[in-house]
């Protein structure tokens, strides 16, 4: 590609300057305005600069990238209100052989989850759940910590949707899903498994210290900022009499019901209307407590319905990408099944998505389309190009490198945007 006229390519590499200062430093002091805005400041930057025309500036923005963002998004969000993140939590302390067996645990189950559910969601669920279990074995979260970020990222290469650049590049590429997944996951794998073994080395004495010593020999309590685990000891606890824990009990119900509890004037006055005894109406709120269990049950048996049509939904949508189903409207097309299923309002669970992410994207795009215009890339390409021929390992070497290079330094999405014209290009 040729160059662009001089001015056009001062002012467009200025506003992909810009773009690229505030999106690795999005508090940068002269201009604390973040990432979002920082995107979105280039791209009026290039259209401003007449680098883009508007219609061009629009055209960039790949709404099949954001569609299956915005899709998975909501998938993973559904999926949380269904506990899907919790039941995945608790098979790290299931019958666990020790912290070694932790670690090897957490980075198994976040590679896993982050593959199907991008990184950042595995990521900012399964923290709370990690530190809990670290605090619950008395360790140190650190090497629990490392462990989750760094098996995340792993994890999350080996399918389109574990990451944002993976979508690019896939989508773009028009590389089916399975096709991604079998060409990835090998290496991911090994990743995942080289990655355990290196924070268990690294982490090695945290990791073989021995539990504390309880603290206190009556009762313990680990505090968890709003959640606090308390371990009772049977010689600690008050013993009351049976008919006592009973009449307790009952009260308690009686008080927590809002059904009894709504009736209990109108039992006062059946009482002394009809001069019933003690006994007699003790009958009316047994009947009470049986309708509240029945309902009670009622909803627990909908709560597990539900959860399950989640858990076909998501399964349905794996199944669909893996037969090679356009990924874009598959996702789409499952987050509205689930908001359909719910059978409510939708805009409790619309208001998690990140739309600043989304926004952030259209800003990228229109940005690196406008950087793509003045012909600055293309020239750099040609440079390098004689030097990462893929036909041969020391062209594998170097594009390696100015891959990893570029996306420490500018960012995995814009890298992933900047090289893959390039490569479908090569023989």
């Amino acid at each position: 590609m040729a160059m662009a006229p001089l001015v056009k390519v001062v002012l467009g590499t200025f506003a992909f300057a810009v773009f690229l200062v505030l999106a690795v430093f999005p508090a940068v002091p002269f201009l604390p305005i973040g990432r979002t805005a920082g995107s979105l400041l280039g791209a009026v930057l290039m259209v401003i600069f007449q680098v883009l025309s508007p219609s061009e500036a629009y055209a960039s923005i790949d709404l099949s990238i954001l569609g299956l963002l915005f899709g998975t998004i909501v998938v993973s969000v559904y999926l949380e209100r269904a506990d899907a993140f919790m039941y995945l939590s608790k098979l790290l302390s299931w019958k666990s052989l020790g912290a070694k067996d932790l670690v090897c645990r957490v980075c198994l189950l976040s590679a896993i989850s982050s593959a199907f559910f991008t990184n950042d969601t595995s990521c900012m669920i399964l923290t709370e759940f990690v530190l809990k279990v670290a605090k619950q074995h008395n360790l140190s979260p650190q090497p629990f910590l490392v462990a989750l970020a760094s098996s995340s990222n792993i994890g999350s290469s080996a399918t389109p949707i574990g990451n944002p650049q993976n979508l690019v590049v896939a989508v773009n590429g028009q590389i089916p899903f399975l096709t991604f997944f079998v060409g990835i996951a090998p290496a991911a794998l090994a990743g995942v498994l080289v990655n355990a073994v290196a924070i268990i080395c690294m982490y090695w004495r945290e990791l073989s210290s021995h539990l504390k010593e309880e603290e206190d020999a009556n009762g313990e309590v680990v505090a968890d900022g709003d959640t606090s685990f308390y371990r009772f000891l049977p010689s600690t606890l008050p013993h009351f009499p049976r008919s006592s824990f009973q009449e307790r009990s009952f009260m308690l119900d009686m008080q927590g019901s809002p059904s009894i509890h709504g009736n209990s004037a109108y039992l006062n006055t059946l009482r002394y209307r009809s001069g019933a005894s003690e006994t007699d109406m003790s009958r009316v709120p047994s009947i009470m407590l049986e309708t509240a269990g029945n309902s009670s049950a009622s909803s627990k048996w909908k709560a597990i319905l539900w959860k399950s049509c989640v858990y076909l939904v998501t399964l349905g949508m794996l199944i669909a990408l893996v037969m090679g189903v356009n990924m874009s409207w598959t996702a789409v097309t499952a987050a509205v099944a689930l908001m359909v299923l719910d059978f409510k309002d939708a805009q409790p669970c619309l208001e998690k998505v990140s739309y600043s992410l989304l926004i952030l994207f259209c800003g990228m795009f229109m940005t690196i389309e406008g950087f793509n215009k003045t012909g600055f890339p293309s020239c750099l390409w040609e440079f390098v190009e004689p030097f990462a021929q893929i036909n041969h390992a020391s062209g594998i070497a170097v594009l390696a490198v100015l891959i990893v290079i570029l996306s420490n330094v500018v960012s995995n999405v814009p890298t992933g945007m900047f090289i893959l014209p390039f490569l479908q290009a090569l023989p």
